[in-house]
């Protein structure tokens, strides 16, 4: 007779899981009552780490969603601010971000490496002399922005094929030579030598060790995760997983991990030794496509159970939800998606589809989504909400926003 297997007993149960991500990343804690300053956004940075960067701008550009989602209406001014302020700065993190200028020293090693894409070793073979002449006519003329240089030979390709001058700066921005901010009414990078916006305070911080920069990361994505995966941790700031588990495993031997089990996983977690552990969360927020609680898909859907794709790229007839939709988190569970828009023409808030996850009541939903929806549309500048009918749960959130 085969002996009975006891079963390993999880440290975290799924539930908790879920509640310990949502504190970590700051949506547990309830929105600011009063003005909304850059106090608070240094409060968010310090919770989530990095704001992901992304040019769509159908309801609004994305990296304003994770402040609203945490403070509420704000500023809409508030990170172009904190960067001219030399508070923020633009790097590759996660994709784009915007990542505190306090944390400049954790990404020198990045920065010192070569650039990843071929088409900047094509250029040092084609063009060796092309990198020291866009620097320095950044450096007698900036801020630039790479339309101002005229350097494509032949007709204009398609939108990957970048001229040289756009490939030099580019390769100047991620070796740290240049940094980069937005422009406004186009959102292109401007281009500017970093000593010039880059505080020198965080310059002259003593650069460490790749070793220990991508163990300083490795906290910080648990820091931000609450607990996590191999996988996750290593996600949060784009590092290779495989030279991760090394320095997850240092990083347990000096106790600045806890691993854990979780239920239902089926991989080793981590938590983060300072890591929140509610017994409640009320939360309320639509989440950005690339918020950091769900821009890691696959953790998305082990962690709530929320299988989610953007749909931006996909053929508007194989669209399954719509082109940009958010994630609805509601208490500790993600309850719903919807696609929006803004019509700016008109002043409206366009619900282009409405989407409740199975088993989740209209009743429980629909009053706390268009709560959220007017509060959207009063930080937007939008007079109307108008739902369209395309989704489950159209019909009943129409009926809620025509009721007033």
């Amino acid at each position: 007779m085969a002996k009975a297997v006891t079963p390993v007993k999880a440290d975290i149960s799924a539930n908790e899981a879920r509640r310990i991500a949502i504190a970590a990343q700051g949506l547990a804690a309830p929105r600011p009552t009063g003005a909304v300053t850059r106090r608070h956004l240094r409060r968010v940075m310090d919770q989530i780490g990095l704001i992901q960067i992304d040019s769509v701008n159908v309801l609004v550009r994305s990296q304003e969603l994770p402040l609203f989602a945490r403070l509420g209406p704000h500023p809409r001014t508030l990170i172009d601010e904190a960067a001219a302020a030399g508070e923020l700065f633009e790097y590759w993190v996660h994709e784009a971000s915007h990542v505190p200028t306090k944390d400049y020293h954790l990404y020198r090693w990045k920065m010192a490496r070569e650039h990843r894409w071929g088409e900047v070793a094509k250029l040092k073979d084609r063009r060796p002399e092309l990198l020291a002449e866009v620097l320095s006519r950044v450096q007698s003329g900036g801020p630039v922005v790479s339309g101002e240089f005229n350097a494509r030979v032949g007709p204009k390709g398609t939108w990957w094929d970048w001229d040289d001058a756009k490939i030099a700066l580019e390769h100047l921005f991620w070796s740290g030579a240049l940094t980069a901010r937005r422009r406004p009414n186009d959102f292109a990078r401007r281009y500017e030598l970093s000593e010039r916006w880059i505080p020198r305070a965080a310059l002259d911080r003593e650069v460490p060790t790749e070793h220990e920069a991508r163990k300083e990361l490795l906290v910080m994505a648990a820091k931000h995760h609450g607990v996590a995966t191999i996988g996750d941790l290593a996600d949060y700031h784009r590092q290779n997983k495989p030279a991760s588990r090394p320095l997850v495993n240092e990083l347990v031997e000096e106790g600045r991990l806890l691993p854990v089990t979780v239920q239902g996983w089926g991989q080793p977690a981590y938590l983060h030794p300072d890591a929140r552990r509610p017994r409640r969360v009320s939360a309320r927020a639509l989440l950005s496509p690339f918020d950091s609680l769900v821009f890691n898909r696959e953790r998305t859907e082990r962690v709530f159970g929320f299988h989610y794709r953007i749909e931006i790229y996909v053929p508007a007839p194989k669209r399954v939800y719509g082109y940009y939709v958010l994630p609805f988190l509601l208490g500790d569970e993600l309850v719903g998606r919807f696609d929006l828009k803004s019509d700016r023409q008109n002043s409206t808030l366009v619900v282009q589809g409405a989407y409740a996850e199975p088993g989740v009541p209209d009743e429980v939903i629909v009053p706390e989504l268009v709560a959220e929806l007017r509060l959207m549309a009063t930080w937007l500048g939008l007079e109307r909400i108008e739902v369209k009918p395309r989704g489950d749960l159209a019909a009943s959130l129409a009926s809620a926003i025509a009721a007033g």
